[in-house]
């Protein structure tokens, strides 16, 4: 299954938050993204590991992926190693994007920036026809990798590299992180409260995505951050 831009994430709903925006704009370009969920999310505050899947089965239906798996690392506890980049390679190979979105290197939790890490390696990995994996289908797979990764922006104030305008789809981002009803604002919640369960951590989605759209002079924005020189061949193209 050949796509244009895959999405990989350690977490269930960091795509929605970061760059469900970008998503629905490539989508809206005739663009084919698919998503990876490294983790299930297990040792969250609030919800299950099955009430989430059901949640970013949702999340997807509303960005418009044209797939979405989760690779069942340990959550907390997975690791940028062999064993990891080895389990990752084969999807990588398997979905051949020309994109990676995924999280940053330098975050609050954790798991974002060995996530990271492991999804750089990995990628670098793929392109090695010496490492040998086999698809989905049991046949031998070709060695891919991708052109661009781009680091999404999510609970630091990071200076992005550049910023996409997601304007005309905030309600739909919006609706898309809501999917994650377990997780987010909800004052009939009987559950504990956690870092990204409050009101005011929805506000915080909203200020940092209007602040990013403040950058470049739109409403709403995402950021990302590249560990590559970028460069342009139309100077008009720029916002």
């Amino acid at each position: 299954m050949k796509v244009d831009v895959l999405a990989i994430a350690a977490h269930p709903d960091d795509i929605e938050m970061t760059c469900g925006g970008t998503i629905l704009s490539l989508v809206a370009q005739g663009k084919t993204v698919a998503g990876v969920d490294l983790t299930r999310g297990e040792l969250g505050t609030r919800g299950t590991p099955e009430i989430r899947l059901k949640e970013s089965e949702e999340g997807a239906r509303i960005m418009n992926l044209v797939a979405r798996e989760n690779m069942g690392f340990r959550d907390a506890f997975f690791r940028n190693d062999e064993e990891h980049q080895m389990a990752l390679i084969p999807v990588i190979r398997h979905y051949q994007p020309d994109i990676i979105l995924t999280n940053t290197i330098d975050d609050r939790h954790p798991d974002h920036g060995r996530a990271a890490q492991l999804v750089v390696d990995a990628c670098f990995y793929a392109g090695l026809r010496q490492i040998k994996t086999v698809g989905k289908d049991g046949q031998p797979q070709q060695a891919h990798r991708p052109s661009f990764i781009y680091h999404f922006i999510q609970d630091r104030s990071l200076k992005p590299d550049f910023v996409v305008d997601v304007s005309p789809y905030w309600e739909g981002k919006l609706a898309a992180i809501r999917a994650y009803k377990s997780q987010f604002f909800d004052p009939t919640s009987s559950e504990p409260q956690s870092y990204i369960s409050g009101e005011a951590f929805m506000k915080f989605l909203e200020a940092r995505t209007r602040e990013h759209g403040h950058m470049i002079g739109v409403e709403f924005g995402e950021g990302f951050i590249s560990k590559r020189m970028l460069g342009v061949n139309d100077l008009f193209q720029l916002i």
